[in-house]
């Protein structure tokens, strides 16, 4: 999978946002913005669900992500791969095939019939999981899959997606305390650097998404979205 060292974090980061840049995952739309799970207003979107329809950058974002993880938690740490529904399932699995790892998925609610599983898959009690999703924004849907994960006896503490939009800062610091490391490739602005380089948006655009990522909840309260995050017990 690897040749002699593991790809410098800046290059891992500047080739992503490339990638994402030329399938037309970036998206913006200031007149009618975009609604994240918490009931954020934003002007600008992340489609990594792009990603696994295009074979030769799927895989590359599965060695980046792989290496990244190797380097900064180590080579031995996790039993499993866990992805989330529905976004992170397959680079979970694309990753557990990488690492030679058995992987599970975790449900966002019991489904309600058969067996009522949230985690689909087998995990044994006292195995170490690393738990994976497309992107993250503050971390909160994290803490529910963790959670998940921790009732059925195993241990979760790190968590990796592609994309970490870099928007709310304290994100990192939130999953620390939920026993949590977060590792990501690159965040907006990787993505702005591409775009101010290769004039990728307009002058007016490139504005409106500035302030966005500025102050988001300032800009979401403006759009008819929230203006905090939802409070979550830490």
């Amino acid at each position: 999978m690897f040749q002699n060292s593991f790809p410098d974090k800046a290059m891992i980061a500047e080739l992503t946002a490339k990638m994402l840049w030329e399938i037309g995952a970036v998206h913006f739309r200031a007149d009618e913005p975009y609604t994240f799970t918490s009931g954020l207003k934003s002007p600008v979107y992340i489609d990594c669900r792009k990603l696994i329809s295009y074979p030769r950058i799927r895989s590359a974002v599965s060695d980046f992500g792989c290496a990244t993880v190797m380097r900064d938690a180590g080579f031995e740490k996790f039993d499993v791969v866990a992805g989330g529904e529905t976004a992170g399932i397959p680079y979970a699995a694309f990753i557990a095939e990488r690492l030679g790892l058995p992987m599970i998925y975790i449900r966002k609610k019991p489904k309600g019939f058969g067996r009522n599983a949230r985690i689909e898959g087998y995990l044994k009690e006292g195995q170490r999981v690393l738990f994976v999703e497309d992107l993250t924004t503050d971390g909160g849907s994290k803490i529910g899959f963790a959670n998940a994960i921790r009732d059925a006896g195993a241990e979760v503490t790190d968590t990796f997606s592609i994309f970490f939009y870099g928007i709310f800062k304290d994100a990192p610091k939130t999953l620390a305390k939920h026993g949590m490391k977060l590792h990501y490739l690159c965040t907006w602005e990787d993505v702005l650097t591409i775009a101010t380089k290769e004039k990728l948006f307009d002058p007016k655009t490139l504005k409106e998404v500035k302030s966005f990522l500025g102050k988001p909840l300032d800009w979401s309260k403006k759009n008819g979205g929230i203006d905090k995050l939802p409070f979550r017990e830490v």
